[in-house]
């Protein structure tokens, strides 16, 4: 049976360098997002129409 030790391959850096520029959550979307929706309803409870 093989031996289950991981050794850095040379793409292994490659991937990494990719994945720290692809790999990151909406932050910014999700703010607006959650901006829009809190504002949109302040207006509309404003309004009296909720």
């Amino acid at each position: 049976m093989k031996k289950m030790i991981w050794h850095p391959e040379e793409k292994d850096k490659e991937v990494n360098q990719y994945l720290e520029k692809a790999n990151h959550a909406p932050y910014v979307g999700i703010w607006a997002l959650m901006l829009l929706l809190i504002t949109g309803f302040t207006v509309l409870v404003l309004m009296g129409s909720v």
